[in-house]
């Protein structure tokens, strides 16, 4: 099984919750496979009922897991790192101060492990406080680049800019882009993301030079009656995805 996400012309590749195992399954399909599927740890009372159960996700999508916090919940952090020690995702998420752990457990690089910064109302600077007990405490803004550059030195792949509530931080947005096509590293726009303004966000992320693009479409392309991610709405992402990197 792949240890690295399947990228559309090696630039962007979707993330999508999946519901079941067979939402997973379809979704992966009308993706082409350009997608993976975030399962939330924080719906398992315990890792090994986690575990059993994103095993199955795992082999119906070759290995096409997002290991997912829920939310961002920080409290996740510790759960989504044990996980990801016995599964071997394509992709992690964490809060900030869980990357360094979850590489560590992970013990190879190919796995993506995001770590969670969020806007703070200043261009250029991000809350890495994210954390369990951090995100309790005043916000720790620091200037993007290094931001970037304390997840490369904890094992990073990417930054995770959560929550985006799609385009209110748009000028921020554009500085993040900015410095992770500076410092090769990759993007992963996430919160209000939906089909109306997903082309504009990843367009942003293209046209500042980003090398690898992870956008994260959730609520917006649930279905409210069977909580399943509509496949026909991937469909549309794929189809989006594919004129940005013509």
């Amino acid at each position: 099984m792949s240890l690295s996400p399947n990228y559309l012309a090696d630039r962007i590749c979707l993330n999508v919750l999946a519901n079941s195992v067979e939402n997973a399954k379809a979704c992966y399909e009308a993706a082409n496979g350009h997608i993976v599927l975030g399962v939330l740890s924080k719906n398992y009372e315990t890792d090994e009922a986690a575990i059993t159960d994103m095993k199955k996700y795992q082999e119906a999508t070759n290995n096409a897991l997002s290991v997912g916090l829920g939310a961002g919940d920080p409290n996740q952090s510790q759960m989504v790192s044990r996980l990801s020690a016995v599964l071997q995702p394509q992709h992690v998420n964490q809060v900030f101060t869980g990357v360094g752990a979850s590489r560590a457990l992970l013990q190879q690089e190919e796995t993506v492990v995001n770590g969670l910064v969020s806007p703070t109302g200043k261009v250029g600077y991000v809350n890495i406080a994210t954390g369990p007990l951090s995100s309790q405490a005043p916000a720790a803004e620091v200037p993007i680049e290094t931001a970037i550059q304390l997840l490369k030195d904890m094992g990073g792949t990417s930054i995770k800019y959560f929550p985006m509530k799609g385009l209110a931080h748009k000028e921020e947005y554009q500085a993040v882009a900015k410095a992770c096509a500076e410092f090769d590293f990759a993007l992963e726009p996430t919160g209000g993301i939906d089909l109306a303004n997903f082309e504009e966000i990843v367009q942003i992320a293209v046209d500042a030079g980003v090398k690898k693009i992870i956008p994260h479409v959730y609520s917006s392309i649930i279905d409210s009656e069977t909580g399943d991610t509509k496949v026909e709405d991937v469909k549309t992402l794929l189809e989006m995805m594919e004129k940005l990197v013509k």
